[in-house]
């Protein structure tokens, strides 16, 4: 395994665990029917547009899991329409993508652009401005399991100017 896949491999037994509990999960906290899990039923979770100064274009988002006191990450289904994406951001305890339709991108701040398909997942260091979102010519889909420090997961910052290498 080389060091630029280091940070990927560490976290992949973190991501398995977290979108399997994604999958299988859905309900309310109080639901006492199984012991020791948290089950967030999907049709209790209606998506919601994306909010207007993070999001340019039509995006909608899912929560799949609200991040708990004991550590645990939110996890969300984000949905892009052909050519919208995030604002610049950061997160201060970083955040992973994993892609499950369609085709995206990705830019971390003074890189190239990185084009995504369907399986790729993105590790984002804490701390890193980047954007991602669909490419000009199709949807993208994407899970984002995003941790949390000291109560934040996100810093939204300005709009993507088009020659920052998205049009």
């Amino acid at each position: 395994m080389t060091q630029r896949n280091a940070p990927l491999a560490a976290n992949s037994a973190v991501l398995a665990a977290a979108l399997a509990g994604a999958a299988s999960a859905t309900a309310a906290p109080n639901d006492t029917s199984a012991p020791g899990l948290t089950v967030a039923r999907a049709e209790q979770k209606p998506a919601v547009a994306g909010a207007p100064g993070n999001f340019t274009g039509a995006v909608s988002v899912q929560l799949l899991l609200l991040p708990d006191p004991a550590g645990h990450p939110s996890t969300a289904e984000v949905r892009f329409e052909p050519g919208a994406r995030t604002v610049w951001h950061t997160h201060p305890a970083g955040q992973t993508l994993i892609v499950t339709a369609g085709v995206g991108r990705v830019q971390r701040w003074g890189g190239p652009v990185e084009t995504l398909g369907l399986g790729d997942a993105v590790w984002i260091p804490p701390g890193v401005k980047h954007w991602h979102g669909a490419a000009p010519d199709s949807a993208m889909t994407h899970i984002a399991v995003t941790e949390t420090l000291d109560g934040k997961n996100v810093d939204w910052l300005e709009a993507v100017a088009p020659d920052d290498g998205h049009p």
